[in-house]
């Protein structure tokens, strides 16, 4: 399997106070000197051709964040997308702001964009599997839910668990900036769609596939868990129908993200035990929903090449497993807020000057993500809303229960000769499935 994986920069040791001009002086020179390297380099080019000098762009696009970044085959990524700026130079500036409100969508929004007002999944837990730990988990979360006036998820009420994958408290894996944005925004997610449901986050060691599969193991089979949710995965390959046990574990609602490069398929997205979650773009909209939604460019869909079609998928363009089965809002530019305070230039004054210099990785507060990673933990928590997976035995049950969906009509996310495995219309579609949650009942 030819996955991707961040190798993150773990924070340096303490700093003794006497230290710390030094150091501060060290940043200064660093990101001046950064600053004038991309001066330089932005000038030469414009006189190259003839043209001025290149100038930031004061127009946000979207870019993956760290751990998208490509890494040694056997290993998995994980499918976070930061809305970030993007100057001509190439270098990306995070989309970071001092405010809760200033940043995606928030608790409120996606409750109401998916009619789940008045449902609560009170005593029961959600799963979250990733890879290596991020040490600064617990507090952001508490500073996202208290932003939102949720109910407080900490280890000393029993609401928050964080484990490794042996399900043991300690030894944690080692840090990692990428990882802990992708653990951010997923504990986020499942506290805005579910906010009085139970967090287990279960960390692998790393992002290499038997880890990964002993952390799936443990979460599905921890009492008290309903959905596990995955935001992660990699290129399909001969040996993955041998690893799709680690996902059947009837009763447990298991959901993984379909992928954030477009057209093209990502296992255990493929795999006919969990739910594929494809991604949409979001808006508020003035008819009868109040909102609006179109198929992302960035979300996977498509024909697996190696599993076989499940029963209860009857699509005629694909003789093998399709992807995706439902979806969820993932398009970075209509994303959502989140917040990550892990990154390796350990905070301070010039940690964000770093990060948008490409000096650092990680995030400094509040940030706007998106990506089927957000996906996913949406749609596991839907699930725990819902408070019927002891129905649930694969990725199944939406497909009897579509009158409980949003049908998302409109988008594309690649090139297949106009076919509806990359094309959204009327009725199922590859790159949002059967649609988006409309109430609990489809799930």
């Amino acid at each position: 399997m030819r996955n991707r994986k961040i190798s993150g920069i773990p924070t340096g040791s303490p700093v003794l106070p006497h230290h710390r001009p030094r150091r501060r002086i060290r940043r200064i020179a660093t990101a001046v000197t950064a600053l004038l390297t991309l001066a330089v380099t932005a000038l030469t080019a414009g006189l190259a051709t003839g043209a001025q000098a290149a100038v930031p762009s004061a127009a946000p696009s979207a870019s993956e964040f760290g751990c998208a970044r490509p890494a040694a085959p056997g290993q998995a990524r994980c499918f976070g997308v930061l809305k970030a700026r993007h100057s001509s130079t190439g270098r990306i500036s995070p989309f970071t702001t001092g405010s809760p409100t200033s940043v995606g969508h928030v608790p409120s929004d996606l409750r109401s964009a998916y009619n789940l007002g008045g449902t609560s999944g009170s005593g029961r837990t959600v799963a979250i599997v990733d890879a290596q730990d991020d040490p600064n988990a617990e507090s952001d979360l508490a500073a996202y839910r208290s932003a939102y006036g949720l109910p407080s998820c900490t280890t000393s009420n029993g609401c928050f668990h964080k484990v490794n994958q042996n399900g043991q408290a300690s030894p944690l894996p080692s840090g990692d900036p990428g990882w802990a944005e992708e653990i951010s925004l997923d504990l986020d997610m499942v506290s805005a769609v579910c906010p009085s449901c139970h967090i287990l986050l279960v960390e692998a060691n790393s992002a290499n596939t038997p880890d990964l599969m002993t952390a799936e193991d443990t979460a599905a089979t921890t009492s008290g868990v309903v959905s596990v949710s995955n935001s992660w995965g990699g290129s399909e390959d001969s040996t993955i129908t041998s690893d799709d046990s680690h996902f059947n574990h009837p009763g447990v609602a298991i959901t993984a993200s379909s992928g954030d490069s477009g057209y093209g398929v990502y296992w255990p997205a493929s795999s006919p035990y969990v739910t594929a979650v494809g991604g949409t773009s979001l808006s508020k909209a003035s008819n009868s929903r109040g909102w609006s939604e179109t198929a992302w460019s960035g979300s996977g869909s498509g024909c697996s090449a190696y599993e076989a079609k499940p029963s209860w998928q009857h699509d005629s363009g694909c003789g093998e497993r399709t992807v995706a089965d439902v979806s969820a809002v993932a398009d970075p530019n209509t994303g959502v807020a989140v917040y990550d305070t892990y990154n390796s230039c350990g905070g301070g004054s010039f940690c964000d000057i770093e990060l948008q210099l490409g000096l650092a990785q990680g995030a400094d507060g509040w940030v706007q993500v998106g990506g089927t990673s957000a996906a996913s933990p949406i749609i596991a928590s839907v699930y725990a809303l819902a408070g019927n997976t002891a129905q649930v035995i694969d990725g199944s049950y939406p497909y009897s229960h579509t009158s409980a969906l949003n049908d998302v009509t409109s988008g594309s996310n690649g090139s297949c000769s106009g076919s509806y495995l990359c094309t959204a219309g009327r009725g199922y579609d590859g790159p949002t499935g059967l649609g988006t949650p409309n109430g609990t009942g489809a799930f």
